[in-house]
């Protein structure tokens, strides 16, 4: 055997770093600081690692359970110090609840008059703005000040409901979301179409034939949304979604002032106190299935708990979160309100009994048609933006799923970069399939008021009503059988019936529709 070292290791014995030699037959340990630099990097490397993946798996705790206190910079519960406040909040829930929902509000008074319409209006203000209230407290758990942070609605439910609920409520809040996005798809393609009928209206006249097939506006707007999807995660949307917002007011304002000028130019539409009449041409049977169809259009108006806890999360935690997102909830839904009162009544007296579906898509205006141009790519450009709002957080529950279930596939795991941009194979397989599904949905059923009352219908209920009740009386510890329980579970009865009822004319009113519509032949 030659001289000479031979064999070399390193050995920690918790004091020294040494290097083994071995000399012929005689073994030395001498002292090596190379290697002790060497040991330090990779402890502190293996260190991070396994800090790291402790911190995103780790759940969120109170200040006493987590060990520390708040700093500048990081929250009690380790993440970056939140900065939003009951401004920032209310107006994000005005951004949530205006949207393509207000549309169809002077429909659906024409379908339930003056009295129903406004009682209707101010009962699921109030109905929602008490729910949500309830719900801000059930932000932490189990107290609703110095608990543990629930992020997210489904990590509320489970906090304080269990698994089972926490299934029903991912089933609830996602099939929800989905179901928004088709519509959102199908309202995008007919108010692109709608600007081409109003360009061919102002240079043909009123009479002429616009007639636009609405698949290939459809196509477009799924080419855009699957680059947009690309975008990783939530909150990098802020930009878009900032200009969404700014759209849905703006597409809104215009169809209120065009309302206000139809009734100076042309006086009041044919109105009444219940609504369209029952005669030759329209039954009471019809009437009935049109009220129903319109309860969930306004249910849908209204619908937004299901991001509410995700609101809440990004507010400072001093003043209380709940305190803030109580103040925020009764400001967004006021103002939302008077939108939706202002929108609703100025349409059906613009338009009374013949108020379209969609009035400013109905053509009940025509000029001027640049104006109206206007509107249509403000919702347009709204519905881009609102689509990724609303699929994100699925698109992100279905990625970090599948990366716990198989985190050793590099399809799913690897990131690569192109032109700056992160991208991902399984992200852009998996989101570019949800939207080719989508949009084929849409073109299958491309009825706006029915779809949009369904979606309505399925989100009121359980989102807006059952989940908020129960988390709170979970939570608070409310005894079963008493006063506060037994008026809380007829006030669910009495939306779950509600909800029924609007689900049963809006499914009505898609299956009437089907029978007389061919797939892939949707013409505006």
């Amino acid at each position: 055997m030659a001289n000479g070292p031979q064999l070399n290791y390193s050995l920690l014995d918790f004091k020294h770093i040494y290097v083994i030699s071995r000399n012929g037959s005689n073994l030395t340990l001498t002292p090596s600081f190379s290697s002790f630099l060497l040991f330090f990097f990779l402890f502190q490397v293996e260190f991070q690692k396994e800090k790291k993946k402790r911190m995103q798996n780790m759940p969120s705790l109170s200040i006493e359970e987590r060990g520390y206190l708040p700093n500048e910079k990081f929250d009690d519960d380790g993440r970056v110090k939140r900065t939003g406040t009951w401004k920032s909040a209310s107006a994000h829930i005005i951004t949530a609840v205006i949207g393509s929902g207000v549309l169809s509000l002077a429909w659906c008074f024409a379908q339930l008059g003056w009295i129903a319409g406004t009682i209707t209006l101010s009962l699921f203000s109030v109905i929602t703005m008490f729910t949500s209230i309830l719900l801000t407290d059930c932000y932490r758990s189990p107290d609703p000040v110095t608990g543990k942070r629930n992020y997210t609605y489904m990590d509320a439910v489970k906090a304080n409901l269990g698994t089972l609920q926490y299934k029903l409520c991912g089933i609830a809040q996602y099939g929800v979301l989905t179901g928004i996005t088709i519509g959102y798809t199908t309202t995008t393609a007919i108010s692109m179409a709608a600007i081409n009928k109003s360009n061919c209206f102002h240079k043909r006249g009123h009479q002429a034939d616009c007639s636009v097939h609405n698949n290939s506006f459809m196509v477009i707007f799924a080419v855009i949304q699957i680059i947009l999807s690309q975008v990783p995660n939530f909150h990098k949307l802020s930009p878009l979604s900032v200009v969404a917002a700014i759209m849905s007011f703006t597409y809104s304002l215009i169809g209120i002032g065009l309302s206000i000028a139809k009734i100076v130019d042309e006086g009041m539409g044919k109105t009444s106190l219940t609504g369209i009449p029952i005669g030759n041409d329209f039954s009471g049977m019809e009437k009935m299935w049109k009220t129903f169809s319109a309860l969930g259009d306004v249910a849908f108006a209204y619908s937004f708990c299901f991001v509410l806890i995700e609101i809440q999360d990004t507010l400072k935690s001093s003043p209380p979160e709940n305190k803030q997102m109580k103040l925020a909830t009764a400001i967004g839904i006021t103002a939302s309100t008077v939108f939706y009162m202002l929108c609703g009544v100025l349409g059906y007296a613009a338009f009374g009994n013949d108020a379209p579906g969609n009035f400013l898509t109905g053509f009940g205006f025509y000029d001027p048609f640049w104006l109206i141009d206007i509107a249509n790519i403000c919702i347009v450009i709204h519905l881009l933006g609102a689509y990724q709002v609303l699929a994100q957080p699925f698109f992100g529950f279905v990625e970090n799923w599948s990366k716990k279930k198989w985190p050793q596939n590099k399809l799913i795991t690897s990131e690569f970069s192109i032109c700056g941009t992160d991208f991902n194979v399984f992200r852009l397989v998996w989101r570019t399939t949800y939207v080719i599904v989508t949009t084929i949905i849409a073109m299958i059923f491309p009825f706006f008021n029915d779809f949009v009352g369904l979606l309505g219908a399925g989100t009121f209920w359980p989102l807006s009503v059952y989940f908020p009740i129960e988390l709170y009386m979970s939570q608070a510890k409310i005894r079963k059988y008493s006063f506060t329980w037994i008026w809380m579970q007829i006030l669910s009865l009495a939306c779950l019936i509600v909800s029924l009822v609007a689900a049963i004319g809006s499914t009505r009113g898609l299956i009437t529709s089907v029978q007389s519509f061919e797939p892939f032949q949707s013409v505006s």
